[in-house]
């Protein structure tokens, strides 16, 4: 089992989150946001892996901090369930339709933190949250976790957007860091990552 639990406290927040890749889907996630606790819903039980979070933040402020640094330590479980990648199938990609919205995302888990982000937003904010932040949160995920990965949607309805593109990424992460069955090494020309 890969099953990891990061806590992290700052001054402005306060996270308790356990992820397990080899899960089956099961989500309790509490942030005090609730347009994001069915973001994270979404993703988690459509990408097949376990995910129990509990963030409390200055909300008083705003909802910045909270959804960055639960993309913070969503990363950091991801890198340490990944440990040396071996056995791991390391790509995943997914191809997701919400009614009239299509959003699809391809990662590769090999360690370097990337992300190309393609799609925008009809309105300012989404379920009360400024829709710039979307793309942050999948920023901070991908920095932490050592994930390059290429998100892109295309809609008219801003949540179906925001609901497909979540989907689609918790699909690819669940696919790529699954045990392959092809190699118990570490799935890279270089042998390492």
């Amino acid at each position: 089992m890969r099953k990891v639990t990061i806590s992290r406290e700052t001054k402005e927040t306060a996270i308790t989150l356990t992820f397990n890749p080899d899960g089956t889907g099961k989500v309790s996630v509490e942030t005090g946001i609730p347009f994001f606790d069915h973001m994270l819903t979404g993703m988690a039980k459509h990408g097949g892996f376990d995910l129990s979070c509990t963030a409390k933040g200055d909300l008083s402020v705003d909802c910045h901090h909270t959804i960055e640094d639960v993309g913070i330590v969503i990363g950091e479980a991801v890198k340490k369930a990944i440990g040396d990648g071996k056995g791991i199938t390391r790509f995943g990609h997914a191809i997701i339709p919400m009614d009239e919205s299509l959003a699809q995302a391809a990662l590769d888990c090999g360690g370097r933190g990337y992300l190309v982000y393609t799609g925008t937003f009809g309105n300012k904010t989404l379920g009360n949250i400024p829709s710039d932040l979307f793309e942050h949160f999948f920023y901070s995920l991908c920095m932490h976790a050592g994930i390059t990965a290429h998100i892109t949607f295309a809609g008219k309805n801003d949540h179906h957007q925001c609901e497909a593109a979540f989907k689609a990424f918790g699909i690819a992460l669940g696919n790529a860091l699954r045990k392959s069955g092809r190699s118990k090494g570490v799935p890279s020309t270089k042998g390492t990552f």
